[in-house]
């Protein structure tokens, strides 16, 4: 088969403003479950909400991302943007994985670390800012880096939503011209070409803070 750069021209812009759209939902969905799932981990070592938050994690890890798309679209008011509600859907659904993460990183700090902190009198947001959050962090960089690879390749699951990703916009454009074939390979090019790099720069990123 002889490939048609003629055809590839023509729907680049549109696959393009498919991509945008993607890495719009995979970059605030990610922000979103960096900051939240920090939260969440730190709330669970709060003895009884700590317990009653790692149900509600527990449960929304459990649950099919697709299903949780479709069910929260459902709820919310019709005026609300479905990339919007997307956005929001990922990020929580990722903070049930990243709190994991935080968590594991937050036991790795050793116990002396934190009776130092109580023996000099530090106050919570000290011990948490300057002795346990630094440690903890740069040791889970890498699963965390994973996790935005992960939600990117998640985010075609959208087109359950009416959100014209770039796998939906690869649809539209195969659909129209009947070239299903050079429009999903196009969409393959695409993510690897936003995957790669990602993945290169979470695998220097782990270097540099392991080294450190």
């Amino acid at each position: 088969m002889i490939w048609d750069f003629e055809f590839t021209l023509e729907v680049m812009p549109d696959l393009l403003r498919g991509l945008w759209v993607t890495v719009q939902a995979t970059v605030f969905g990610y922000l979103i479950a960096l900051a939240l799932g920090l939260v969440i981990a730190m709330v669970r070592r709060i003895p009884v909400l700590g317990t009653i938050v790692h149900v509600v994690m527990e449960f929304i890890r459990t649950t099919p991302l697709l299903v949780q798309l479709v069910f929260v679209f459902a709820l919310v008011p019709s005026g609300f943007s479905p990339l919007v509600v997307g956005i929001l859907v990922l990020g929580v659904h990722y903070a049930a994985y990243t709190a994991e993460v935080y968590r594991s990183g937050i036991e790795g700090v050793a116990v002396g670390q934190w009776e130092a902190a109580r023996a000099l009198s530090l106050p919570a947001r000290r011990t948490w800012g300057a002795i346990v959050l630094p440690q903890a962090i740069r040791k889970v960089i890498p699963a965390l880096g994973n996790y935005l690879i992960a939600m990117f390749k998640d985010t075609p699951l959208l087109f359950a939503i009416t959100v014209v990703e770039l796998l939906a916009t690869a649809q539209q454009v195969g659909q129209a011209s009947f070239k299903i074939v050079e429009a999903f390979t196009l969409v393959g090019f695409l993510f690897l070409l936003v995957s790669i790099p990602s993945a290169i720069i979470i695998r220097r990123l782990e270097r540099r803070y392991a080294a450190v």
